[in-house]
């Protein structure tokens, strides 16, 4: 049989969220985010760090080679490749996310874009449902292991969710290229931040 051709679909049929990948990714992600968490006093946080940061790079420099990267989804039956690769970048991504979470958002969402095909927006959508249950789970373990400060936590999580708001709002009003250039200037400005020595 002849192997299908990708198919693009246009931005106006492709929901904001990715449902079909949710249930597998909300999965790993709530099993990944557990073990880092309960790995946090065990790994050395450096070399975590400089793996992030470089992993950062490539992806700032892939998406600047390929300009056409989260324009549109791309739906691609002849191969699982692209698929596993995605399904266990989440799952590593969901171990340093509830283990550091610098920069976890940001490298996942250019993950799903680069390894799923998902359009910039798709892929800030659905992050941003995964990202509940990374820091769900985490929250879990840290409070669990007394080092939170429940005060200040809440006060952080109410001005974040205030943010939040404001940002997604924002986001449903900026196009693809706007989308784009804003993932790339993140990447990079994490992976800088992530490679230069901790004081």
């Amino acid at each position: 049989m002849e192997r299908q051709a990708n198919v693009v679909q246009p931005l106006e049929a492709v929901p904001v969220v990715s449902r079909n990948r949710l249930l597998p990714l909300v999965f790993l992600t709530v099993i990944g985010s557990g073990l880092g968490a309960m790995l946090l006093l065990t790994v050395p946080l450096r070399a975590l760090q400089i793996i992030i940061a470089i992993a950062m790079i490539a992806v700032a420099a892939f998406s600047l080679l390929d300009k056409n990267l989260g324009q549109t989804t791309l739906d691609t039956p002849g191969s699982r490749v692209p698929e596993v690769t995605g399904y266990a970048g989440t799952f590593v991504l969901a171990i340093y996310g509830g283990f550091f979470s610098g920069g976890y958002v940001t490298m996942l969402t250019a993950a799903f874009v680069v390894l799923f095909g998902m359009t910039f927006l798709q892929a800030v959508g659905t992050t941003k449902v995964i990202n509940v249950f990374s820091s769900g789970i985490a929250t879990l373990v840290f409070v669990w292991r007394g080092i939170v400060d429940v005060k200040l936590g809440i006060i952080l999580g109410v001005s974040m969710f205030l943010g939040a708001l404001l940002g997604s709002r924002i986001a449903l009003r900026l196009s693809a290229v706007w989308l784009r250039l804003i993932l790339i200037g993140a990447v990079l400005g994490l992976a800088v931040k992530l490679l230069l020595p901790l004081h």
